[in-house]
């Protein structure tokens, strides 16, 4: 990933020094690829009604974008992976990630720092529990019962895989002086990262398929994508300028939970399918 050659650590040092500049760039530029990615679901994954059910040219349209969202973030989770796995390696991205954590602890204003604080803990586990617990409970007694157990199902799953994937890698956290908070446990992946991403992920889309204004409006369904982009993205960001992650970790948990995420959405997808062509 990073030749051994060349020295990233200026770099490392800009991209700290300038990242909430960078945040601002980032956000943006993200919704209008999802704005883009909405428009063309729209036109080419249908149906357009989202109360209606998936046709199987639909779904095979669903299910080759899924396949792409898998593949890539696999590969993105491999690399970081394969990178960790390799001592000298490790040691080359360890000391890329310490100089761009330390120099965003350096730049960054105490009054940005606060707002992050606070944003981080809408990732955080207990929220999402409640989160969870909540929308399930809506979605059971609205006889929506699939869906309940599909954002239940996503939600926990999720929780176990990053677990499961710590204990593996069992990365240390950085540690600073001017962050604002400790937090337990190894690093890599980022739990709040993966967790936001799959929570808020399938929130759009139980929304998508269950509320009115979501379900019956292009432009109702598209806010709600953005807005879930949106915070995920910022609760990943948020790690990294509170510095109890490295941008690595992020990055992983943004990779693992979109994977989690897809798998998620396509099952439940087919499971509508399935349950179609039993009528």
């Amino acid at each position: 990933m990073f030749a051994n050659h060349v020295d990233y650590t200026p770099l490392a040092e800009t991209i700290g020094a300038n990242a909430l500049m960078l945040y601002g760039i980032a956000l943006p530029l993200l919704l209008l690829v999802v704005t883009a990615v909405w428009g063309l679901g729209r036109r080419y994954a249908g149906p357009h009604d989202n109360t209606a059910q998936p046709t199987a040219a639909n779904l095979m349209v669903q299910l080759a974008f899924g396949f792409a969202v898998v593949v890539a973030g696999a590969w993105v989770f491999s690399e970081l992976a394969e990178q960790l796995a390799d001592a000298g390696a490790a040691q080359r991205i360890g000391a890329l990630d310490d100089v761009l954590s330390a120099s965003v602890g350096s730049h960054l204003s105490a009054s940005a720092r606060q707002v992050f604080a606070a944003i981080t803990h809408v990732g955080d586990s207990v929220t999402l529990t409640g989160l969870t617990v909540v929308v399930a409970a809506v979605l059971f007694f609205n006889h929506r019962r699939w869906l309940a157990l599909g954002y239940a199902v996503a939600v926990v799953g999720n929780g176990l895989l990053n677990v499961t994937l710590k204990s593996i890698f069992e990365r240390t956290r950085p540690v600073h002086n001017t962050a604002l908070f400790h937090a337990d446990g190894w690093s890599f992946p980022s739990g709040h990262s993966s967790g936001a991403v799959v929570a808020y992920g399938m929130l759009a889309y139980v929304l998508l398929r269950a509320w009115p204004p979501a379900r019956n409006h292009p432009l109702g369904g598209l806010a709600v994508v953005l807005a879930a982009s949106a915070l995920a993205f910022t609760i990943g960001c948020s790690r990294v300028f509170i510095q109890v992650h490295y941008a690595t970790d992020v990055l992983a948990g943004f990779s693992s939970g979109s994977v989690w995420l897809t798998v998620c959405i396509s099952s439940i997808e087919l499971t509508r399918h399935y349950q179609q062509q039993r009528r």
